[in-house]
């Protein structure tokens, strides 16, 4: 599934061809993708200008007067802004047609989502969608930091990996960026939360603010599924060193790499070098 450096590279390749466009129609192909799609997309959408497209944890906002598109990549979803005429292939279920004013209607925004694990909702003006409400901060901003992580986790007896990956206590932050920001950090991802000094947890907000601001550089990470607007790959995967690595030599001791399941996902850790 995308994380937040590819959602964020999803925004950031379609902002200059989206931002200050004006929506000529909305072309649904089924009625539903993982969610029913709701009418107001169809109804409220066309003859709005897209004002901004803005990122929220991994969902992606298209926002106009009328109200805000709401999209989730899902597992294998992908968005490409196209010629109109681009032949539609298998599972381009959405397309929301774009137009200069004075210009013909010559692009599209096309939503490819094989598994249909993606979403297309839509939040009113002055509202937050139900999906967004009760989401933790952006790990790329002020309000995330050692002093946060350790006031959060007092008490809590779930694994650290578990912990960092928990929306509400963070967003964005999924199995790929976990494991590699434990792994800077030095700490298991079995620890209990609990049990984490606020000194780590500061080592840990840094570690994870460097490697996804690093990943955004980078274009994201390479995943069977994921390709960036462009059409090109992101490149971060070459420099993993823990997820995706079990029974490799640790980057930093040589140890093998150990690697089982923590909340019904594949977790891989050095245990001479994470504790």
């Amino acid at each position: 599934m995308p994380e937040l450096p590819e959602v964020e590279t999803t925004r950031r390749g379609l902002a200059p061809h989206v931002e200050g466009r004006t929506v000529a129609g909305v072309v649904l192909r089924r009625p539903d993708l993982r969610w029913p799609i709701p009418p107001e997309v169809s109804a409220l959408l066309p003859g709005r200008t897209i004002e901004s497209v803005r990122r929220r944890a991994k969902y992606l906002l298209l926002d106009t007067e009328a109200g805000s598109a709401l999209l989730h990549l899902g597992m294998s979803g992908s968005l490409r802004v196209l010629p109109a005429a681009t032949p539609v292939e298998a599972h381009d279920h959405v397309d929301i047609v774009l137009a200069d004013r004075g210009r013909s209607k010559d692009r599209v925004l096309r939503f490819n989502d094989p598994r249909r694990f993606g979403c297309l909702l839509w939040q009113a003006p002055g509202e937050v969608h139900e999906l967004l409400r009760g989401l933790g901060p952006e790990p790329l901003s002020d309000d995330f930091d050692g002093d946060y992580l350790f006031a959060r986790s007092r008490g809590r007896k779930a694994p650290i990996k578990t912990f960092l990956m928990d929306q509400g206590v963070v967003v964005g932050v999924g199995n790929i960026y976990a494991a590699e920001a434990l792994f800077e950090a030095g700490i298991s991802p079995l620890r209990e939360a609990g049990r984490v000094s606020r000194e780590r947890y500061q080592a840990l907000a840094a570690a994870v603010k460097r490697i996804l601001a690093y990943a955004i550089e980078r274009g994201g990470t390479t995943l069977r599924d994921f390709i960036s607007p462009d059409g090109l790959p992101g490149y971060f995967e070459l420099e993993l060193a823990a997820y995706g690595r079990g029974g490799e030599p640790c980057p930093r001791c040589g140890k093998p790499m150990k690697e089982a399941s923590i909340g019904q996902r594949t977790t891989v850790w050095c245990t001479r070098c994470q504790r």
